[in-house]
């Protein structure tokens, strides 16, 4: 099992809802940002749909600020949401073309994204939404290096990210975040709102849980914690 490449500074991380970082990557976000990377976070939607019983316009709201909150604690200042209906999110040019803008105004060398696969594991589904977003930000990399295919675009310079990992997904790479378990506690915490309306077990049960199961050790790679990606690689 390989080492994520680290010889960068400049860290986008693209999401579709508030949380989805905080369920699978914010201990690795937390090394980073402890190394001195600057990492910024764009969220496709404000998840306004997420909470039973609450009206989105009251839901997206807080759950803005909730993923604000998450994303102090692990040292990310920058946040973003493009505002997209939260659970009819589609994969087409207007979304790609939001995130191609997005990468060429922040020019990260390393983009993170979530699964986009059709499934969890076995038997477990993932959210079109979900499905959506990685799949659209994986060619929006793509697209942001082009000058041609979004013309519209051409007042912000191409830009060509290193690479692009994904995490939830097949591991093909890890971080050691043995250091990093508490910030990324304190994160899953941050949306205490959201978890307390899913009603299963107390929210610090849940964000427990959470974390445990984020930053379990892999087989083959010498962490007592750690969180795995599926490494894609760019150019430059």
């Amino acid at each position: 099992m390989d080492q994520v490449p680290e010889d960068w500074q400049t860290g986008l991380v693209i999401v579709a809802h508030p949380g989805d970082i905080e369920y699978e990557a914010s201990a690795a976000v937390h090394r980073w940002t402890m190394q001195g990377k600057r990492i910024r976070y764009v969220l496709a939607s404000r998840g306004e749909a997420g909470i039973a019983g609450l009206p989105p316009g009251q839901t997206g709201p807080l759950r803005e600020r909730e993923q604000i909150a998450a994303a102090k604690a692990v040292g990310v200042q920058d946040v973003e949401f493009l505002s997209y209906p939260d659970g009819r999110i589609e994969d087409g040019l207007a979304l790609r073309r939001d995130l191609a803008r997005a990468i060429r105004r922040h020019r990260p060398e390393m983009v993170v994204l979530f699964n986009f696969h059709d499934t969890w594991a076995p038997g477990r589904a993932n959210s079109a939404d979900h499905r959506a977003v990685g799949r659209a930000a994986l060619d929006a990399i793509a697209d942001a290096a082009n000058e041609w295919i979004f013309p519209e675009l051409s007042g912000l310079p191409i830009w060509t990210a290193r690479w692009a990992a994904v995490t939830g997904s097949v591991v093909t790479h890890a971080v050691d975040v043995t250091d990093s378990i508490k910030a990324a506690t304190e994160s899953i915490l941050a949306h205490g709102r959201y978890l307390a309306a899913l009603g299963r077990v107390s929210v610090p049960e849940q964000a427990r849980a959470i974390i445990e199961e984020a930053t379990a050790p892999i087989d083959g790679f010498p962490a007592e914690r750690a969180v795995g990606f599926e490494l894609f690689y760019g150019r430059g």
